[in-house]
């Protein structure tokens, strides 16, 4: 890729949404009110707005290696503090994707220098469920279920953040797992009833 090629599609791409509509970027720069914080992987080949069919100031976005929500991570705990209470959003996107570099990277045992804490958090997702997964003879079929259960206990995180306790006391607002399939395209709700698996643990994670 010649690097410079990049601001000459800046250049077309300007252009075509001028066409469209001459205040786009006018309007755009009074300010944003999206509805959905998506938290997403920064790999290459998953792009947020895209994949969703929204357009700038719909969402907003943080992606991370293997879409994670560490309570020790000061840059998705800012996120959310901002897009829940600042922004408003009313609903929390964590969307993993199957085939994920990083959850691959997490279920062997490989020393990954720097990478080594980040991915402890995928290892313990998989301590956490590793009945399950050890159950699944097959390893692409356990890969993806890892992939799901990642989704999973990230909401989870979002969950016990205080951000996201004190936004649903005062407005609904919704958080939503979901996982992209590479393969097919397609977004997957994985549908997860968070209100009945975290019902034995909340009065742990509730803050007043």
């Amino acid at each position: 890729m010649d690097i410079q090629n990049i601001f000459q599609n800046n250049r077309n791409w300007v252009q075509s949404k001028l066409e469209l509509d001459p205040e786009y970027f006018s309007d755009l720069s009074k300010g944003q009110s999206p509805e959905i914080l998506y938290i997403g992987c920064s790999d290459s080949r998953v792009t947020a707005e895209e994949l969703m069919g929204v357009s700038p100031g719909e969402a907003f976005i943080h992606r991370n290696i293997a879409n994670m929500v560490p309570n020790t991570d000061l840059s998705a705990m800012s996120v959310i503090e901002y897009a829940v209470t600042h922004l408003k959003v009313n609903h929390v996107v964590v969307c993993g994707h199957y085939f994920c570099g990083g959850v691959k990277a997490a279920m062997q045992s490989q020393d990954l220098g720097i990478l080594n804490p980040w991915l402890r958090n995928i290892r313990d997702v998989y301590r956490l469920h590793a009945k399950e997964l050890h159950a699944i003879a097959d390893e692409e079929d356990r890969y993806k279920r890892l992939v799901e259960l990642n989704v999973e206990e990230q909401c989870f995180n979002v969950i016990k953040t205080a951000a996201l306790q004190r936004a649903h006391r005062e407005r609904n607002i919704s958080v939503h797992g979901w996982v992209f399939d590479i393969h097919s395209g397609k977004l997957i709700d994985l549908d997860i009833n968070f209100e009945s698996k975290m019902k034995s643990v909340m009065e742990i994670y509730n803050l007043d």
